[in-house]
């Protein structure tokens, strides 16, 4: 058998090459094609005679499990079941990027690790396949991983359907490989993202305020509690929206009442709130009950750690059911004051129990 070389630019990939790949590993085929790493080789993860096949080329011991790429963050939740917080927090902080993850498999109770690759070519390409690719490196096991297409096609030249030339890979080094199924970051394999990079996100407490468009009370509360907690390394302070989608920097009248405490927020931008972000936070702080009920749509299983804003304000008696904060957008610049005013002071209540 012939490997046909298919030539594809890194920066832009022709897009009926990488559907011709594609459709090759539905069929069963197997297809060298660069990441930011190293250059692997994809199979249908779910073909036991692709899987077979892959096995044998690499001459891999049987016990030794392939690893899966996925195109989007948010596709973990497809093959693990898994809610560590910490898990959400290095797939937010590293992916796409070169770091594989392993996890309880969603399936058969077993492991799998899985990575989203930083390299536009491999992004396409698994997106393009629809289906569940195994993706080890394009080489013999036990011979250096390759980091050109050349390189490749020492190894496994005449042994695979395609090989895709996207040029050579931009770190040359294997990804590194963190095993989290018991409940703390094991690393198996230490690559650019070291053991260092890794523990300072895992153990780092993420707070996230949420109101709906990110531009006005999610806003102040952010900054506000990063202003408050300069210094303090261990927590990670964010803020999103339920009515987020199209990027905006935070309203005037935001950037004023937050400047006169010395606040600066004139570079915020607007995010949506997503999977990932919610199943990360430690703490999630919504505006009003309207908003609890759409986090919790999105994402039951952070019931527990959703929590009205105004619930750690003072709340005069006999008004303890007015525990929405209303939003201000439109509104005067008095409006905007007092808004922030009930704000500060649960931010700073917060800031007491952190």
């Amino acid at each position: 058998m012939k490997t046909e070389i298919i030539e594809v630019h890194p920066e832009y990939p022709d897009a009926g090459k990488i559907a011709y790949c594609a459709r090759i590993i539905r069929q069963g085929g197997l297809v060298i094609f660069p990441t930011e790493t190293v250059y692997g080789v994809a199979a249908d993860y779910s073909n036991p005679q692709a899987m077979q096949r892959l096995s044998e080329i690499k001459k891999r011991p049987d016990n030794k499990p392939f690893s899966v790429l996925i195109s989007q963050k948010g596709l973990i939740s497809n093959y693990t079941s898994s809610r560590e917080t910490m898990l959400y927090k290095l797939i937010d902080a590293f992916w796409p990027g070169p770091l594989t993850i392993v996890v309880p498999a969603k399936e058969d109770g077993k492991t799998i690790g899985v990575r989203m690759s930083d390299n536009l070519i491999a992004l396409k390409l698994v997106q393009e396949s629809q289906c569940t690719v195994a993706a080890p490196s394009a080489n013999i096991s036990g011979n250096d991983a390759p980091i050109t297409c050349e390189e490749a096609l020492e190894d496994l030249n005449g042994l695979v359907d395609a090989a895709i030339n996207g040029g050579k890979a931009e770190i040359g080094r294997a990804s590194t490989v963190v095993d989290l199924c018991s409940g703390k970051p094991n690393i198996l394999r230490e690559g650019i993202i070291t053991q260092a990079d890794i523990e300072s996100v895992a153990h780092k407490k993420t707070i996230l305020f949420v109101c709906t468009g990110n531009s006005c009370r999610s806003v102040m509360a952010d900054y506000l509690l990063k202003s408050v907690l300069a210094g303090r390394n261990d927590i990670e302070v964010l803020s999103a929206g339920t009515g987020v989608f199209i990027q905006s920097t935070a309203s005037a009248e935001t950037i004023t009442v937050l400047r006169s405490d010395g606040i600066d927020a004139t570079d915020h931008l607007s995010q949506p709130i997503n999977s990932v972000l919610l199943k990360k936070a430690d703490l999630i702080f919504v505006m009003t009950r309207a908003h609890r009920i759409q986090v919790l749509e999105r994402v039951p299983e952070v019931e527990k750690r959703v929590y009205l804003l105004k619930e750690f304000a003072n709340i005069p008696s006999g008004f303890q059911m007015e525990l929405d904060i209303p939003d201000p957008i439109g509104r005067s610049h008095q409006a905007y004051k007092e808004c922030y005013a009930v704000i500060k002071e649960a931010v700073h209540k917060i800031r007491g129990l952190l």
